[in-house]
C-alpha cells in the first residue's frame, strides 16, 4: 500500500512529492481495481493544479479583498486582519482518510454493514475548503466602556459582518452555499436571508471549545469552492495556539483509535488502508522529513515555506483601527 509518508524523505519540493504520490497512487489504484485510491489520486490532483495554476487565485483574492475595503469605511474603528490560504499537503491527506474513517464507521454503526465502493466515493464529494479565507476582528478596548462587555460587542460585530457577506460576495461571483448546519445551532443575530448558509460555531462551540463562523461559497469564475472563516481575535488564538489547537489534535488521535477498537483488522480493506495513513501521519516526526523548503526542529518549530504543514498565505491584508491610540 502507497502510503505520503513514503515520499517526504526525498528531499522533493511539495509539489514533486504530490507528483509522484498521486501518479504511483493511480497506478497501483488502475491494477488492484481500487475505485477509492482513485478518488484519491484525482482529490490529489486538484491540489496539484491549485499550486502549478494560480492566476485564479489573483481574481478571486482581488474580489475578496473588495470586502476589505468596504470594512475599513464601514468600521474604521476595528482592527482586522484577511488572510488566506491554500490546505497544505498533509491537512489535506490527514482530512482525506479522515473522511473515509468517520463515514465508515457511521455508516456501520447505523446499519449493521459497510458501505459499497460507490457510497464512499460519494460521500468524498465533500470537500469545500481546499481554499479559506478568514476574517479576524478585535474592538480596541478605547472604544469599550465596560471591558467585561467586550467579548459581546466584538461578536455583535461578527454577525453584522456575517449578514452583509454573502449578498456582496455574490455580486462579483460567488454564490454561496446551503450549509446543512441546524438551524437552531445558529446564533439570533444572524438575519433570515443567510442563516441557511452559515454553520455557527460561534453560537454553539464545538466540543474542544472552538468558535468560529463558516460559510462556503462557490466561486463562479474560478470554478471552484472557497470556505469564509469569520472570527475574533481571541478565538482565532484559541483555535490557532490555544487549547483547542493541541486538544483538538489529541481528540482526532483518540477518535481514529476508538473506531479501530470497534472496526477490526481486516473486516473492511478500505477503512484499514485509511486508518493506516492516518496514523502515520499523525505519528510523524515532522524534525526527520527532508522536503525541500522545509525544515523542523520538532513538531512545533516549525519553518515551513512549502505548504507542506501550516498552509500557504494567499491574501495578507490588516487593517488597524484608526482610533485605537486615542486616549
Amino acid at each position: 500500500m502507497i502510503t505520503l509518508n513514503d515520499y517526504l524523505y526525498s528531499g522533493d519540493t511539495v509539489l514533486k512529492i504530490l507528483l509522484k504520490y498521486s501518479s504511483d497512487l493511480k497506478e497501483e489504484a488502475i491494477s488492484t481495481h481500487n475505485p477509492i485510491d482513485l478518488a484519491h489520486s484525482n482529490f490529489l490532483i486538484q491540489i496539484i493544479e491549485l499550486l502549478e495554476h494560480t492566476d485564479f487565485l489573483t481574481s478571486q483574492s482581488q474580489r475578496i479583498k473588495e470586502f476589505y475595503h468596504y470594512m475599513t469605511e464601514k468600521y474604521p474603528f476595528l482592527a482586522f486582519t484577511f488572510k488566506g490560504r491554500i490546505k497544505s499537503l498533509i491537512r489535506a491527506e490527514e482530512k482525506f482518510n479522515g473522511y473515509i474513517l468517520e463515514y465508515i464507521y457511521n455508516y456501520y454503526k447505523e446499519h449493521g454493514e459497510y458501505p459499497t465502493d460507490a457510497q464512499i466515493k460519494n460521500n468524498l464529494n465533500c470537500f469545500r475548503d481546499l481554499i479559506a479565507y478568514r476574517i479576524v476582528i478585535s474592538l480596541p478596548v478605547c472604544h469599550v466602556d465596560d471591558e467585561e462587555k467586550l467579548d459581546a460587542q466584538e461578536v455583535g460585530y461578527l454577525y453584522e459582518i456575517a449578514n452583509v457577506l454573502p449578498q456582496f460576495l455574490e455580486e462579483r461571483g460567488f454564490t454561496p452555499e446551503l450549509s446543512g448546519h441546524p438551524d437552531d445551532l445558529r446564533g439570533e443575530a444572524l438575519a433570515e436571508s443567510v442563516r441557511p448558509y452559515y454553520r455557527d460555531y460561534v453560537q454553539t462551540p464545538r466540543p474542544t471549545g472552538y468558535r468560529s463562523m463558516h460559510i462556503t461559497l462557490y466561486d463562479n469564475q474560478a470554478r471552484c469552492y472557497t470556505e469564509m472563516q469569520l472570527r475574533t481575535k481571541d478565538m482565532d488564538d484559541y483555535a490557532e495556539i490555544g487549547e483547542a489547537n493541541h486538544f483538538g489534535y489529541e481528540k482526532i488521535q483518540e477518535e481514529s483509535r476508538s473506531k479501530r477498537d470497534i472496526i477490526a483488522p481486516g473486516e473492511c480493506a478500505i477503512f484499514d488502508e485509511a486508518y493506516e495513513r492516518l496514523i502515520k501521519l499523525q505519528d510523524l516526526d515532522l524534525s526527520q522529513i527532508k522536503v525541500n523548503m522545509f525544515k523542523a526542529y520538532n513538531n512545533q518549530l516549525i519553518n515551513d515555506g512549502c505548504g507542506l504543514f501550516r498552509g500557504r498565505q494567499i491574501l495578507p491584508f490588516e487593517h488597524l483601527s484608526r482610533f485605537q491610540f486615542d486616549t
